[in-house]
């Protein structure tokens, strides 16, 4: 299995943005939005 990427925001920002313009989406109903948002966010203070 290949090296996993951190969440960054740009990646939670696109993942957000592909749920709030698809509401009835797999992405947007099961809240991955909101998860990739706070791993993001995790990980930015992780790097501090």
């Amino acid at each position: 299995m290949g090296k996993s990427t951190p969440m960054d925001h740009e990646a939670a920002d696109r993942i957000s943005e592909a749920a709030w313009r698809e509401p009835c989406s797999d992405t947007a109903q099961s809240g991955f939005d909101v998860r990739a948002q706070e791993a993001a966010d995790r990980n930015e203070q992780d790097d501090e």
